[in-house]
């Protein structure tokens, strides 16, 4: 067992306590006392249990290849990664402080331990002796802290600002004006000392305010700790700490990754890993499994189930997850800018419907809110329902009671997407609006889904262990992830009071306010919450499928 702490934070006990009398779940007593430094073991251990990503499932050493299907976005930039693709290509290669497993529960992965202080403003990582750069220089404080400042450094542009900027990072003027006379401002972190080197191994984050899921955002995807000589970026023969290096890439076409000798940990059985993009044709994919010429896939579209489950040699995994889709609405363009039309959007649309015809019912009813019922933070409120009068005497009170024509745009792959898309405008047809649907390849797409030019579309988001935290990567003013341009004050300040609240009946009443503002006032219209699934040859050992679909070759095996 990995030494951990020997301090216990104070309100460990009381979490215990209150798994005993009824009032927490168990899931998330896991979730927090390994969040307050308590180890994953530990923690199972208090409630009776084993953890049960404590001894991976992985075949011994075996060789070979392993093809996968995925589709390949440009790499070079990891902090500014936005989608899961890209950061799967890069994680074989580098790796994360920390990692949450499929049962949400976040242990130490670079990191040796965590500790926090009891108000949850002074966390202190501590790094594992040992650790190989694939240059063979060992990981220090020094590279960790490099990493912590690119991403808080604007011109970098990472979406991990908008998780970190509550508790590490100030508004400044700049001394300079924009084109209104007004004071250009930028974020910078807050204190000289916000991030701090201990020692060779040991880095303290001094906060302006109380961050109860610090490990979880050092697990966000755009997280990963480069090596500071890359200058952030990321390409064939890139330094990295992980079991894999990348010796082929092109995009939209083909990745391969081998194992590298030296590997710190564990070493990857397999010896290597090809990542395979078919594109958008999932025929071609179907195809592909069905001949043998790949062995996995990283999604599975609805309609190709049937077909796939009919294919012995293929098992089928599937997760319950808080995955979605939003059509945001960027509030800087007319008609969005008008709280009653966008609210007019939700209260247009059959959720429970979107749900049969647009995932085969394989999921749950969308609530507007964006927080789903599988993060512990989630207040259940009373289900949106459509009502169609309602909406139409929004859209009169906001001066149009005719309706109003517009585009939405929308991408090809996965292919449920489209065709909610598809559902969602014949629903909004019936309050008058007349909605276009300009459907791109997902390259296209990609390019301009957070652009403030693309006033109306259909972003898909994945799962988050926690409300809040999906709250700052997509809402919060001036995120690099707000791609609606959002803007809410009250917002703004619930949510960073939400964020150090530790007592969960406390937490959830405050997300109960923020729930509702998103109802009321929010930049979404969110359709359904998504069960994922995919298909793995039978010969590979260890895969699990992960909720925000992430994967880890060095626990893969193939059977002969």
């Amino acid at each position: 067992m990995t030494k951990r702490n020997t301090r216990v934070h104070p309100y460990v006990p009381t979490l215990l306590d209150e798994v005993k009398a009824g009032k927490l779940h168990r899931r998330e007593f896991l979730r927090m006392a390994t969040l307050l430094g308590v180890s994953a073991a530990s923690s199972y251990a208090m409630l009776g249990l084993e953890d049960p990503l404590g001894k991976p499932a992985r075949a011994a050493g075996s060789g070979g290849t392993v093809r996968y299907l995925m589709r390949i976005p440009a790499l070079e930039n990891p902090h500014t990664y936005s989608w899961g693709y890209d950061s799967n290509v890069c994680r074989q290669v580098c790796e994360y402080l920390t990692r949450t497993g499929v049962d949400n529960v976040t242990r130490p992965a670079l990191l040796e331990k965590w500790d926090t202080s009891e108000d949850l403003k002074t966390w202190t990582l501590t790094l594992k002796k040992g650790i190989k750069w694939s240059n063979g220089e060992e990981l220090v404080a020094d590279h960790v802290i490099w990493n912590m400042k690119h991403w808080l450094d604007e011109k970098t542009g990472s979406s991990i600002l908008s998780l970190m900027s509550s508790y590490m990072l100030k508004t400044v003027e700049t001394g300079e004006k924009d084109a209104q006379g007004n004071a250009k401002k930028s974020r910078v972190l807050w204190s000289d000392n916000a991030i701090e080197k201990v020692d060779d191994h040991t880095i303290r984050l001094n906060c302006a305010a109380p961050q109860l899921a610090v490990p979880e955002h050092l697990f966000h995807y755009p997280a990963l700790i480069l090596h500071p000589s890359s200058n952030g970026k990321f390409g064939v023969g890139a330094i990295g700490t992980g079991a894999f290096s990348l010796v082929e890439y092109e995009i939209g076409k083909k990745v391969v990754l081998k194992r590298r000798d030296g590997y710190w940990g564990k070493p990857a059985s397999l010896d290597a890993v090809e990542v395979i993009d078919l594109g958008d044709d999932p025929t071609a994919t179907v195809a592909a499994l069905a001949a043998g010429q790949v062995d996995g896939m990283y999604q599975a579209y609805t309609a190709q189930i049937p077909v796939l489950k009919r294919m012995d040699h293929l098992q089928m995994y599937q997760i319950t997850t808080a995955q979605t889709g939003v059509a945001r609405m960027q509030m800087i363009h007319d008609p969005w800018k008008d709280a009653r039309v966008r609210k007019a959007m939700r209260l247009a649309l059959d959720t429970e419907k979107l749900l049969q015809v647009a995932h085969m019912g394989l999921g749950a009813p969308g609530e507007h809110h964006h927080a789903s019922l599988v993060q512990p933070d989630y207040y259940k409120l009373p289900l949106q329902k459509q009502d169609i009068a309602a909406a139409k005497k929004l859209l009169a009170e906001a001066g149009h009671p005719e309706g109003f024509k517009t585009e939405i745009f929308c991408k090809k792959d996965p292919d449920w997407e489209a065709i909610c898309v598809q559902a969602m405008a014949e629903m909004w047809r019936e309050i008058g609006v007349d909605v276009k649907i300009s459907i791109l390849p997902s390259t296209q797409y990609w390019d301009i889904w957070n652009k403030p030019t693309v006033p109306f579309a259909f972003t898909s988001w994945t799962h988050r262990p926690l409300g809040v935290m999906l709250y700052g990567l997509a809402y919060r003013t001036g995120g690099a992830w707000n791609e609606s341009f959002w803007s809410n004050k009250e917002f703004d300040e619930r949510l960073t009071k939400a964020e150090g609240i530790l007592d969960v009946d406390k937490r959830r009443e405050v997300m109960k306010d923020l729930e509702q503002i998103m109802l009321d006032d929010g930049p979404i219209a969110l359709p359904l919450w998504r069960a994922i699934f995919t298909f793995m040859d039978k010969r590979i050992k260890g895969f699990q499928l992960h909720p925000t679909t992430y994967i880890f070759c060095e626990e893969w095996s193939l059977e002969a």
